[in-house]
């Protein structure tokens, strides 16, 4: 019970964050088929329920698959794109009807003594999406594939006013009333960028994207998108990493590729400060800055375990204002992980760096490298040659980034004349 108590405290700015907020959701026919779509529904209903305005956008690759095998037909592709003729044009809409029929039959449950009692909440949709066929390219016809041509914004807009839950199908009409079969992905960029939606939200297989050691890259600005596209070439992951920066150069304050497979992927991704896939956002997702008056608070919550095990010097609450303009701080989502400090010795041309904590959460990512980068830019911008630390913990720390083992005696007479002799601290320098 006390870690639910706690995860909800956690989660709770994150809730009056979301709300009002408009979502697009994007979950591929892979996801509708497997055994955790269930779940994902339930959270997605959870969201609801927490007032953010859901736009949903289904796929249905696997299930028009299914259907030709079973008439015996083909499936042709041109770099990547389904070829989208008659007879497919015929097994594309079945699997959409019956796809979306599926999907407003579990968004309708309210069963006793389970996530959906109580919900109450309609699923809406239509000729939402307009769409103009991609033609023949390179001397291949795709006859009925399309691509999005336009979004109702107002009519969609004017849905989400009324508490539904929008549905959109990866089918779009023309102007003549033609079908299209279209990308669910680009169904679901579009819609969030004309829309003007708070986050774009992409359903994979993966956790998010993988880089080429098998690890999760947590977040990406759009810029860095294109090196990641080459080396994945044009793999499924590759489609979600370019939507979600598609999404982001439109407009899209963040896009989330998170996982279809992964129990409660969707709601550890928005509500807690690490989330559990991969971010594309224009804004840099971790800060370092110069600190404010308004990070006291903050300040005060990292370093006082730090002064309780006698690692740093205490400093109270008045102190800290007083000297706040010589912190520098790294805030992530709003909470400050790491700081350090940079005091000009009177009478000298040295400085001391003081005060270096890491969140213990954080201490593998290199934040006090960019604190200590942060502090001798600062320095030698202030006209300091030399930089000095007092520690009592963390000397090796300082050996291995450059600092050389000092004295009291070589710490101007102004630094030296407050030395403690009761903690001991080891006295480093660096020229820089």
């Amino acid at each position: 019970m006390p870690e639910y108590v706690n995860w909800l405290r956690h989660a709770s700015p994150y809730i009056n964050a979301h709300r009002d907020c408009t979502f697009v959701v994007m979950l591929p026919g892979d996801g509708v088929e497997h055994p955790n779509f269930g779940n994902i529904v339930h959270d997605l209903v959870l969201l609801h329920s927490l007032g953010v305005r859901l736009v949903l956008v289904h796929g249905s690759r696997p299930q028009i698959e299914t259907r030709l095998a079973a008439r015996g037909l083909t499936p042709h592709y041109h770099h990547g794109m389904r070829i989208t003729d008659a007879a497919t044009l015929e097994c594309v809409i079945d699997a959409v009807g019956q796809l979306r029929i599926a999907i407003e039959a579990r968004l309708s449950m309210d069963m006793a003594s389970s996530p959906m009692q109580g919900s109450r909440l309609r699923v809406a949709g239509g000729n939402l999406v307009t769409a103009r066929p991609i033609g023949v390219l390179e001397g291949v016809d795709y006859h009925h594939t399309g691509e999005v041509r336009r979004v109702d914004r107002k009519g969609i807009n004017r849905l989400l006013d009324e508490r539904s839950i929008v549905l959109l199908s990866p089918l779009g009409y023309s102007p003549t009333g033609e079908i299209f079969n279209l990308a669910c992905e680009d169904v679901a960029t579009r819609a969030a960028i004309e829309l003007g939606a708070d986050k774009l939200l992409l359903f994979g297989a993966d956790l998010g994207l993988i880089d080429e050691n098998g690890r999760l890259v947590r977040e990406l600005r759009p810029q860095q998108v294109p090196a990641h596209l080459q080396r994945l070439g044009g793999n499924y992951q590759a489609e979600l990493l370019d939507a979600a920066a598609e999404a982001c150069r439109g407009g899209v304050g963040r896009s989330h590729i998170v996982s279809y497979a992964e129990d409660g992927a969707l709601l550890t991704e928005l509500f807690t400060r690490d989330g559990g896939g991969t971010l594309v956002a224009q804004e840099q997702f971790e800060l370092v800055r110069e600190a404010a008056i308004e990070d006291v608070g903050g300040l005060l919550d990292l370093i006082s375990p730090l002064e309780e095990q006698g690692i740093l010097v205490r400093r109270s609450r008045e102190v800290l204002e007083r000297e706040i303009e010589q912190f520098s701080v790294v805030e992530r989502e709003g909470m400050i992980i790491a700081c350090a400090a940079l005091y000009q010795i009177a009478d000298s041309d040295a400085g001391e760096l003081a005060c270096l904590a890491v969140n213990p959460e954080y201490r593998h990512g290199g934040r006090g490298d960019e604190l200590l980068e942060r502090i001798e830019t600062r320095a030698r911008a202030q006209g300091l040659n030399t930089l000095f630390v007092l520690t009592t913990r963390t000397a090796h720390w300082f050996r291995e980034r450059g600092f050389v083992p000092s004295s009291v005696e070589r710490l101007p007479s102004a630094r030296a004349s407050l030395y403690n002799y009761q903690r001991n601290s080891k006295i480093f320098e660096k020229t820089l």
